[in-house]
């Protein structure tokens, strides 16, 4: 009983029928029997090297390693530009100990500043991390100092109480 063969070109490889094999070496003859004589099983074949053509791609006969058309390289990413990035939020997750740890936003809005003049400079990569660092790092300190400002008018306010409504001998 014989079946339809399966849609999407598959091919029986025991069917008959003109089947293609791998692509041929093209360095290397065909080789062509003779009688053997001697005991080597090799003896019986000889080879015959191609002709020697000129290679257009040099030595090895392989085309130089290229990208496809229209495809570009990326160009290096600036590593300050991350670290500006990692500062400022290290610094925004400081703003958790009473504010005060969002003042490492400062060197992190710094290291931004500096690693976008080496992108303009270089043409590195890694603006998007450099603002980030930049805003992140601006927001934190403001949001730092304005914690310190509200922590030195809560004790300024605290010291200025008047304690002499408080008996002191607790009765």
């Amino acid at each position: 009983m014989s079946y339809p063969p399966p849609s999407g070109g598959w091919q029986d490889p025991y069917a008959p029928g003109p089947q293609s094999g791998p692509p041929a070496d093209p360095t290397l003859a065909a080789p062509i029997p003779s009688q053997p004589t001697s005991a080597d099983p090799y003896a019986g074949y000889k080879f015959e090297s191609p002709q020697p053509t000129v290679d257009p791609y040099g030595a090895g006969g392989y085309p130089p390693a290229a990208y496809p058309p229209g495809y570009q390289v990326a160009p290096p990413q600036n590593g300050l530009a991350i670290a500006a990035m990692i500062v400022s939020i290290v610094g925004a997750l400081g703003l958790c100990g009473y504010g005060l740890g969002g003042y490492i936003g400062l060197v992190g809005a710094i290291l931004g500043h500096v690693s976008r003049k080496q992108i303009r400079e270089r043409g590195e990569s890694g603006e998007g991390f450099a603002t980030a660092g930049i805003i992140v790092g601006w927001i934190t300190t403001v949001i730092a100092v304005l914690a310190t400002i509200a922590i030195v008018i809560f004790f300024v306010w605290i010291a200025n109480q008047d304690t002499s409504s408080y008996d002191s001998t607790g009765y």
